[in-house]
């Protein structure tokens, strides 16, 4: 057996030595491939992000155009009935109505989650 205080002769140690350095540079290079790779994920992510906001914007947009479509074929659907004054006030204050209910129903669950963030238990 090899004797552990044995000098390592000079042969292995430029051996291991070169073996140190290849093993730092391979780990480099691998390094700033991963980087450049994870660089090229986030770039693609950010891209498709950024489209998928604008497809999500114009659906928002037409589907605002569809609700105000609906909210005028309502008033033109009770003119005759109420007179068109009369039918564009009862579906405004319609509106107006369930925008307060909504509204209400949201400042309550606001003050219900700030109570739980700030750690109070909520009143009935």
């Amino acid at each position: 057996m090899d004797d552990p205080q044995q000098p390592v002769d000079e042969a292995e140690a430029l051996s291991l030595s070169e073996d140190l350095r290849l093993l730092a540079e391979q780990g480099k290079a691998f390094a700033r491939a991963e980087l450049d790779w994870q660089k090229a994920r986030a770039k693609y992510a950010g891209q498709q992000a950024g489209i998928i906001a604008g497809i999500a914007a114009l659906a928002a947009a037409f589907f605002l155009f569809a609700l105000v479509a609906l909210v005028v074929g309502a008033v033109i659907a009770l003119a005759p009935v109420i007179g068109a004054w009369l039918a564009t006030a009862a579906v405004a204050g319609t509106l107006a109505l369930v925008a307060l209910i909504l509204a209400l129903i949201a400042m309550v669950k606001a003050r219900a989650a700030a109570l739980l963030i700030a750690d109070k238990p909520a009143k009935p």
